[in-house]
């Protein structure tokens, strides 16, 4: 049973500096506009042409090849489990999480737009820039511009969470055949996650420095807010307690968000109401993905306390609530299953100091570990 504690002020709060950074002012709607095609697809010049590494193999990536957003550079990484890295794409600026459709094209969120990219032919198709005005381009944690992103159902949509700097972000939404943004709802700040429920109706945007979640009905501009802080919001922008990364359990379309592998805010959408589970991995805990029979994996990034918490760990967590606890070695941030659910492949960016360039490979049933070269400070995952 792991402890409860009330962390102190100083164990518990970020950096002056990084502090600063978040209290910037500023949040205005701007125009919106059409997609950037690149000069291949339309014949238009584009002035961020894409360069394309290309692929040894014919036919696009054989199935299981990961796509990774290199944070660290201005791509996405093609990756071979077996081998690394076999190819890659530039997309934009610091790209930050990624959503592949059913068609194989993927969409990326980067601080200048959202790319979309044909997995297949190792291309980029659009750049769609944001109707939401988020400053300067730049590069960092706290940079400007699409966070979390996901498809719905159906794949005619995509939602991003565009954050900010200094003031609440926006939830936009994307018609994925006319390639532009057609919505943006109001969010918290710095809008981590995108998820959608199994049927399409809703979006939930984790809103890491509001201590929230945005529940969106699809289709629609009403949203409402539900407070997600099993610690209290006591240390405001400056604590390390808030939201990261949700997954909608299959079972119940219910939210999961780990904390601290300490506690896991199982929050319901519709009423609003959240129950709290124990977890037993007592580290700091980023990205999640949960599989069709609701089985969790939680990464853990490391200690906050070095006194209190142990080291990096990625957490599975069974749907009855048993854990195993796979010790990693140094700083991740987010997870992909492999389709046969045998193994987990953890990126190694991280949104903060610390970050390596490449994956942890985790066999999920011996334990045993590999560090595998991927990309340039990889956030988000996505098996092709």
């Amino acid at each position: 049973m792991p402890k409860s504690r009330r962390p102190s002020r100083a164990a518990r709060t970020l950096l002056p500096g990084a502090v600063a950074a978040v209290l910037l002012t500023g949040c205005a709607p701007g125009p919106g506009g059409a997609a950037e095609a690149d000069p291949s697809a339309s014949g238009k010049a584009n002035p961020s042409p894409t360069a394309v590494t290309p692929s040894p193999e014919s036919g696009g990536p054989a199935p299981g090849t990961l796509l990774v957003a290199d944070f660290g550079s201005d791509t996405v990484t093609f990756v071979d489990p077996a081998r690394g890295a076999v190819g890659s794409v530039e997309v934009g600026t610091a790209p930050y999480g990624l959503a592949l459709g059913a068609d194989g094209r993927a969409w990326v969120a980067t601080a200048e737009g959202v790319a979309v990219v044909d997995t297949a032919a190792r291309k980029r198709l659009a750049l769609i820039p944001y109707r939401t005005d988020t400053g300067p381009v730049t590069t960092g944690e706290y940079r400007g511009g699409g966070m979390g992103i996901a498809l719905a159902p159906d794949g005619r949509r995509a939602y991003v969470g565009v954050n900010v700097p200094g003031g609440n972000g926006a939830l936009e939404v994307i018609d994925t055949a006319a390639l532009r943004v057609t919505d943006a709802v109001p969010v918290g700040r710095r809008p981590f996650d995108v998820d959608v429920s199994k049927d399409g109706a809703e979006v939930y945007a984790t809103n890491h420095d509001s201590f929230d979640v945005t529940v969106v009905a699809a289709g629609t501009p009403e949203a409402r807010r539900v407070e997600v802080a099993p610690y209290g919001t006591e240390g405001g922008l400056g604590s390390w307690l808030k939201p990261h990364y949700a997954a909608v359990r299959p079972s119940d379309g219910r939210l999961l968000l780990p904390f601290e592998g300490e506690r896991l805010a199982v929050v319901d959408p519709r009423t609003g109401r959240t129950e709290i589970e124990p977890m037993t991995a007592n580290t700091h805990q980023h990205g999640v993905a949960v599989t069709a029979d609701g089985t969790l994996l939680a990464v853990g990034t490391g200690p906050v306390d070095p006194d209190e918490d142990r080291g990096p760990s990625l957490t599975v967590r069974a749907p009855d609530g048993k854990e195993r606890v796979y010790p990693l070695e140094g700083p991740h941030e987010d997870v992909a299953v492999s389709r046969d659910g045998r193994t987990a492949y953890v990126t190694g960016g991280f949104t903060r100091d610390g970050y390596w360039d490449g994956l942890t490979v985790v066999d999920l049933e011996s334990g045993d570990t590999r560090r595998l070269a991927a990309g340039s400070r990889p956030l988000g995952i996505a098996v092709l």
